[in-house]
């Protein structure tokens, strides 16, 4: 991490979600924060400037490139959808998922489509406060380990043990990618 970095921390315990007092919806951030202390999961959020690259994002955390994941929006044939969680430095293989979700036709649905079914614009997408409690599924990769995830808004992170994701989601933990 880097020096000067905000950290917001959440033990998993009480939060409130509260909008801007004039009835609007709770930011993304706030969406995760009482999502993840619903669910008992630790997590903490760090703002961030923007990276041009997994690597850049990876030096202003202070981590490996493969220890931010990336939450990816997955569209299955019958317009319902999946998190794929995947590693800096790995992409989806679109055979094995196909099997572990036993389909015959994936594809990742465009920006406007991955908001409507998440609340998250691409780059802060998380399963922690979607605003529908899609399946995830993580490549076997990230057990073990403390990981960087989207935060639900531009210039956050949260980091969080990738053991407490897989638990609160019921995720499904399979071999999903391979090197880029």
């Amino acid at each position: 991490m880097t020096d000067g970095a905000e950290a917001v921390e959440n033990h998993g315990g009480d939060a409130a979600v509260q909008g801007d007092g004039a009835g609007t919806a709770p930011t993304g951030r706030a969406r995760v924060e009482a999502d993840a202390a619903a669910r008992g999961v630790s997590i903490r959020v760090v703002e961030r400037p923007a990276a041009r690259s997994l690597e850049e994002a990876a030096q202003l955390l202070g981590i490996e490139p493969s220890d931010i994941v990336k939450t990816l929006v997955v569209k299955r044939s019958d317009d319902t959808f999946v998190f794929a969680l995947v590693p800096g430095g790995r992409k989806i293989s679109w055979p094995k998922l196909r099997a572990v979700l036993h389909v015959n036709k994936l594809q990742l649905p465009d920006a406007a489509v991955a908001l409507e079914a998440t609340g998250y614009e691409r780059g802060t997408i998380t399963p922690f406060g979607s605003t529908t409690a899609w399946p995830v599924v993580a490549d076997t990769s990230i057990q073990g380990r403390t990981v960087s995830m989207g935060a639900g808004e531009h210039g956050y992170s949260l980091f969080v043990d990738a053991d407490d994701v897989v638990a609160a989601y019921a995720a499904t933990v399979a071999d999903i990618t391979d090197p880029e």
